[in-house]
């Protein structure tokens, strides 16, 4: 049987999603309880794509293949009783052998919180990126508008980007201000390497009248990382819903 899972996690203290060499990541931490669950039979959690150091997750999405007959509404209690405290399975589906988190994603979401207080909260600082200037929003709204849409975005990725194909369509862009926090949400069919990242930064860039909506086009026909603004810091990120057919 396969199941899909939606699973959240708190990235503060992981070196990401995907397995890595002797560090703490959040694919291990599945593996492991599933090895538990399944008497010490390696089971691989497949995801719907890597998430970075200190990244969050509200709504990451895997799946993986298991012989255990356990109701399916039980699966999180018995995930979680395994799990560690920033790691949560919050449903569990049974689904089509042909499923894949990975290749079958139609559309992602990603949030992005920036606070904006003019001082620093000690309990925000692994969850928002603190950004304490003056910034103008409907400078910052414009210049996303030329972002929507399919673009090549070389422009918006790291230059440690490895695949070549880099156009990517964005659906939505949203700046919303809530509880002293500036909150971006993307919703697009796929993001690149730290993609949503740089444009956090050059949007900020724009909102500080560093540069201004109208470079936005020229920045993307440039397809050089270094017209772009600043990688925002990964604790700010979040992967916040992945979408399937139905």
């Amino acid at each position: 049987m396969r199941l899909k899972c939606t699973v959240a996690y708190d990235g503060t203290n992981f070196h990401g999603y995907q397995i890595q060499l002797q560090k703490r990541t959040v694919q291990l931490e599945l593996e492991k309880a599933l090895q538990k669950l399944h008497k010490g039979e390696k089971v691989k959690a497949f995801a719907s794509g890597r998430t970075d150091s200190g990244v969050h997750a509200h709504g990451q999405v895997i799946h993986f293949d298991t012989l255990l007959h356990i109701p399916l509404e039980r699966w999180p209690y018995a995930l979680n009783s395994l799990l560690p405290d920033d790691v949560a399975c919050l449903n569990a589906e049974k689904t089509d052998a042909h499923f894949h988190a990975r290749f079958n994603v139609k559309k992602k979401e990603y949030r992005y919180r920036v606070l904006l207080t003019k001082e620093a909260d000690v309990f925000k600082r692994n969850y928002t990126f603190h950004y304490p200037f003056p910034l103008d929003m409907l400078k910052m709204k414009e210049a996303a508008d030329y972002l929507i849409g399919s673009h090549d975005f070389t422009s918006f990725c790291s230059a440690k980007t490895e695949v070549e194909d880099r156009v990517r369509t964005i659906y939505e862009i949203n700046l919303n201000q809530i509880n002293g926090e500036l909150v971006f949400s993307f919703i697009g069919n796929g993001f690149l390497y730290n993609m949503v990242r740089i444009i956090v930064g050059t949007l900020l860039d724009v909102g500080a009248k560093k540069i201004i909506p109208e470079d936005i086009p020229k920045i993307l026909l440039a397809r050089n990382r270094e017209k772009s603004g600043k990688t925002a810091p990964g604790h700010g990120l979040y992967l916040w819903k992945v979408y399937y057919d139905n």
